[in-house]
Formats: C-alpha cells, structure tokens, sequence
C-alpha cells in the first residue's frame, strides 16, 4: 500500500484539485484508493459532494463523543474509489494534541492498524505546517507538491521541504517527495521560463507530466465531480490520467505465484494408485488430453519497438493487467526493443511505456480510442 501525501502551505496550488483527481485517476487503472482529507476546509468532501455525520476527526480525536474507527467513516464514490471525509471540526485537533506525546504520529498509528486491501492512499493535507500536515507527513511514504508555474510558488517551497528534512532527522523518517508543475498557461511566455527554472533547480525530483489551467477542473469541482465523471475528454482529464501512469510506472509488483490448475491436481490426488499404473502408451495419450483440456492454446507473439535513446521501456496491456513490473519490461539488443509473449487466441489492447510515458505502437495502425481521449494498440490472436 503506497501512502502518498499532497500538500503545500500556499493555497491555489491545486493541492486538492490533484489530491481529487489523482485519487480518480488510479482508481480507473483498477487500483484501489483511498483518499483522506485531511483538511478542515473539506474541500475534497464538498468537491465530492459528500455528506457525513461522522469524519477524520472522529477517527483522530480522543474527547470526541463519536469516537469511530477508519473503516467506519469510509464513504464509496466509485469503483475502487473510496473517501474518508473531513469537517470543520478537524481545525481543532492541533490543540487537543498540543500536549499529548507522540502527536505528530496519531494518523500513523491508525493507518497502521487499518486492515484493508488498498493499493493507494492519498492524503489532501490543509495549506499549512502544522499538526496534520507532518502527521501526513509522517504517515506517508511519498509526498507530491504542487506548484505553480509563479516565483511565489517556489520561494514557499523551501519551508515545506525544511520540514521533511526534519521530519527524517528528528523522527527517523525518510519520505520520498516530487514537485507536480500545476495550472500551467502555455498561452504565457512567463509560465515557460518558471518552468525552466523548476525544471533547473529540481530536476531528477519532477514529474515528467504537467497539469494544464483547464477550467472543466474547476466545473467539475463546483459539480461535486471528479473530471473523469464530469468530462473524461477534456485536457484536465488527460493531464491527470498520465500523471497516474506515471506513477503507476514505480509500482514494483512481485511476480505472481505459478499454481497447478485444480482440476489436474485433483486428478492426482484422488484417483486410487492402482487405477493410475497404466502402460506408457496409454498415461502419454491421457496427460496429452488433460493438457488440452486444461491449458489453454498459447500463441508466441513478439512486439518489437525502435526507440534507441530510450533507458527503460515496458509493454502494458489487457494480457497483464496494465501493470508494470519486470514480467513487462522489454529486453533491448541491437535491432531495437522486444518481448516475446505467450498469448491465449483473443482481442488485446496494449501499449508501450517508455520512460514513463506512455504511447501506442507506432508501426501497428489498428488503434482504438480509450475511455480518456488517448488511442490503444490492438492485437487480435486467431486460434490455430
């Protein structure tokens, strides 16, 4: 489960615009998520437009009359989507912790003992530094930081960066954090050179995709919708639909376990020995119909693909999940890039992911248009 913050004191920013729809946005590339608000101002629960009785501070709080557990605050809003909302209330945590040891750990400890089979949390922390922040903070294994194409931006940068510092020396915490360049004008010539600046003084600790000034984003929040729900083709959505791509790129995923099909091993195991001491002849022709019966017909396909100054390329798509992990990344000799394929007869979407972006196959022109305005490659496998 990958606890990742989104948090920034200056307020603009798109601190919740991100928190939102990042949130959406894994959640269709079957993730499951979970956001907390974390916010007093609730911005992410009245963007969603929800209403609760019971919040985050019901969890945290220990004078509350309404003390609750995280999973009874838990409100679904979608397929894989769920959100723990926030109220008002929350604004007077800092001072009920004030004197308490160990307060700077509260939502730690809760999401510790949270037993849920979650691939992401997303924390929308409020525009500040105070107790929720570095309890978020502290919870957290990655931090995003959304800033703005504008000098105000980054000169506040450095208090929130001073912070994670102290953080890992003071609590032995290490998080990893990375600058989200967000309503970025490419109308102003200005946004281009604040963007070179970030791109200068962060480098290897920047998104490669930005989010664009998109007013559907703020249609939508005033909507009481995610953009995906409100308009799934519009560049907000794309923006934060490869944001999510890319984050997905640094999933690493063991590989599955490889099990016996159970019909096979039933076989095995419940048939009486003596039935199973047959002539050579006869046990070759029955595995070779149990293998027929229980494998399917697998076909080797090779995808190839010429991209010699890429560093890491993967091949992604309906045969595995659109999941990124060593089984997907493709071997590179000097012809170009390529993966062999086991593949059952059928209709395949794919596509490549090519330090970290993603593209479709350029030499395949059987392409089809996704739920989010992007094309998939196609492959279809005809049965032998």
């Amino acid at each position: 489960m990958r606890i990742i913050s989104i948090t920034n004191q200056k307020g603009g920013c798109g601190k919740t615009t991100t928190a939102v729809n990042l949130a959406a946005s894994l959640s269709v590339n079957n993730r499951k998520v979970l956001l907390i608000d974390l916010d007093p101002q609730a911005h992410a629960t009245l963007g969603l437009n929800v209403k609760s009785n019971l919040s985050i501070y019901n969890v945290l709080s220990k004078i509350t009359n309404k003390k609750a557990k995280l999973e009874d605050i838990i409100q679904n809003l979608d397929t894989n989507f769920d959100l723990t909302p926030s109220s008002v209330i929350l604004s007077t945590i800092e001072q009920e912790l004030a004197g308490e040891i160990g307060r700077e750990s509260r939502l730690r400890e809760t999401l510790s003992s949270f037993k849920a089979n979650y691939d992401y949390v997303i924390i929308d922390c409020p525009p500040n530094l105070g107790i929720l922040t570095i309890n978020a903070i502290r919870a957290s294994h990655e931090i995003i930081v959304p800033v703005e194409a504008s000098r105000f931006s980054l000169e506040g940068l450095s208090q929130l960066l001073d912070i994670v510092n102290l953080i890992r020396d003071r609590l032995n915490h290490n998080v990893a954090h990375k600058i989200l360049v967000t309503n970025f004008d490419s109308r102003l010539r200005h946004s281009f050179k604040i963007l070179d600046k970030i791109k200068w003084t962060f480098k290897d600790q920047l998104f490669s995709n930005i989010i664009h000034v998109n007013v559907k984003l703020k249609e939508a929040q005033s909507q009481g919708m995610h953009i995906l729900s409100y308009d799934k083709y519009s560049r907000g959505a794309k923006d934060y639909f490869s944001l999510a791509r890319e984050i997905i790129t640094q999933e690493k995923t063991p590989a599955p376990s490889i099990k016996l099909p159970v019909k096979i091993t039933e076989k095995v195991i419940s048939r009486p020995i003596e039935k199973i001491i047959l002539k050579p002849e006869i046990m070759q022709e029955k595995l070779i119909a149990a293998l027929k019966e229980d494998f399917p017909q697998l076909s080797e396909i090779i995808f190839s693909l010429t991209a010699p100054d890429a560093k890491e390329v993967y091949i992604v798509g309906d045969f595995n999940d659109w999941r990124i992990d060593d089984s997907s990344r493709m071997n590179k000799d000097r012809d170009g890039w390529k993966k062999r394929l086991n593949l059952e007869t059928g209709k395949y979407r794919y596509r490549f992911v090519i330090d970290g972006n993603w593209t479709d196959d350029p030499v395949n022109p059987i392409k089809e248009l996704n739920p989010y305005g992007q094309t998939d490659s196609l492959i279809e496998i005809n049965p032998k």
